[in-house]
């Protein structure tokens, strides 16, 4: 363990903010944290237990045989308990309620072949990792899928893509792809990890144009897929989508807006690192992960820290041998600040040497990716330099040192 923290930090004072900007900042919206059934039956209260049991009852009478997501309903399974708990807890453990909906889901999941739709090649790979795609894990483990919708704002894609009802379908069919492959990804165990996490980018989201599709969907989802999510995040929401939240929210159970994160336009990677360790929160979300490293194993562990405004943050990774090569990732969600890296030898009279020069990162830059190999020992001090912003951003970084091999 090292005996000191590598980061030093200096500090400018700033003017107060204003009055507008607290006021913005104290209307962003937060929800409160959602507690996701444990699925145990021995957790049930005696009216719940006994719902699950009249629920089973029922099924043995009309679904003696189905199965879902791989899983018979009516087997001894503990899995089973999961899939048809997620059923009741959906309709609040009213059966006759729970029973309807899960014969309309078996039908369609029959009609629409879902068992098998996973495995299918829907050709749709210009869309994989750009529209709908799971990537990574959050904080406890749960499979989280990312939803951007920005790139139908080009209508040349929008046309290719939902020109007319066939290609609506097939896309539907393809999302509902994506979200069959996550649900592979889950438990089905008491105390596992049994749903997902949903990310949602509103950034540039053609909401008229999109509105069909959308509205299918979610009907689709809330139909067929009780219980599935989480927690769903909205992250780069205009606003006027808090405001709308505002209205329809009273609406809403406590249940489901208590699964509801709500993120203004630039707080994507704030927001994120609270759910999603940096390391595994993409890159074009102020993460370090790209789509090429989920192939490369687990991902290697991110240090996060905070930049204040005002502040420049120095991190010194010291003990740097001569040949040895360091390689380093470093992030701050929405930049917007000036960036650099140097390697100072250890020896007197040696000269620092300007790995990457002072530069103004903008807003929307990827992490920066970079390796050196010294010729001398000494340290690697990468700077970042917010003292020219009053705003608080949130920031990782990580580094491996290869040793020489002579």
């Amino acid at each position: 363990m090292e005996a000191s923290s590598p980061i030093s930090i200096q500090q400018n004072p700033l003017p107060k903010k204003s009055f507008v900007t607290s006021l913005m900042e104290a209307a962003a919206l937060r929800s409160p944290s959602f507690r996701e059934d444990t699925y145990f039956v021995s957790h049930l209260k005696s009216s719940e237990k006994k719902a699950l049991q009249e629920f089973k009852d029922r099924l043995s009478e009309t679904h003696p045989s189905d199965s879902m997501w791989g899983i018979p309903l009516l087997s001894d399974d503990e899995r089973a308990n999961v899939v048809l708990l997620k059923f009741l807890r959906a309709r609040d453990f009213r059966v006759n309620d729970s029973l309807h909906m899960l014969d309309r889901c078996l039908a369609w999941r029959k009609e629409f072949n879902a068992e098998e739709v996973a495995e299918e090649d829907l050709g749709f790979k210009e869309l994989e990792g750009v529209v709908a795609y799971m990537h990574g894990y959050d904080r406890e483990g749960h499979p989280v899928c990312y939803n951007a919708y920005g790139v139908f704002k080009d209508k040349e894609m929008y046309d290719r893509i939902f020109g007319d009802e066939h290609k609506l379908k097939r896309f539907l069919r393809w999302r509902v792809q994506v979200l069959e492959r996550g649900i592979k990804l889950l438990h089905f165990k008491p105390g596992g990890v049994n749903s997902l996490i949903q990310v949602t980018d509103l950034k540039d989201m053609p909401k008229r144009e999109l509105k069909v599709a959308s509205n299918q969907i979610l009907s689709l989802f809330q139909d067929n897929y009780p219980e599935m999510v989480a927690r769903k995040i909205f992250i780069n929401v205009p606003w006027y989508f808090s405001m709308l939240y505002s209205m329809f929210s009273p609406f809403l159970t406590q249940r489901t807006k208590s699964k509801f994160v709500i993120s203004k336009e630039g707080n994507a990677a704030e927001t994120l690192y609270k759910f999603i360790r940096p390391e595994d929160v993409p890159v074009q979300y102020g993460g370090l992960s790209r789509p090429n490293d989920l192939h490369n194993g687990p991902a290697k562990p991110a240090s996060g820290f905070t930049v204040k405004g005002g502040e420049k943050v120095n991190i010194q990774i010291e003990g740097i041998e001569a040949g040895a090569t360091i390689t380093w990732d470093i992030v701050v969600g929405g930049w917007d600040l000036e960036y650099s890296a140097e390697f100072v030898p250890s020896a007197e009279g040696s000269y620092t040497i300007a790995v990457e020069k002072p530069r103004k990162m903008a807003a929307a830059e990827e992490a920066v990716h970079n390796s050196f190999t010294s010729r001398e020992a000494g340290k690697m001090v990468l700077s970042v330099d917010n003292s020219a912003s009053r705003r608080r951003k949130v920031a990782a970084y990580r580094y491996i040192v290869r040793k020489p091999t002579f």
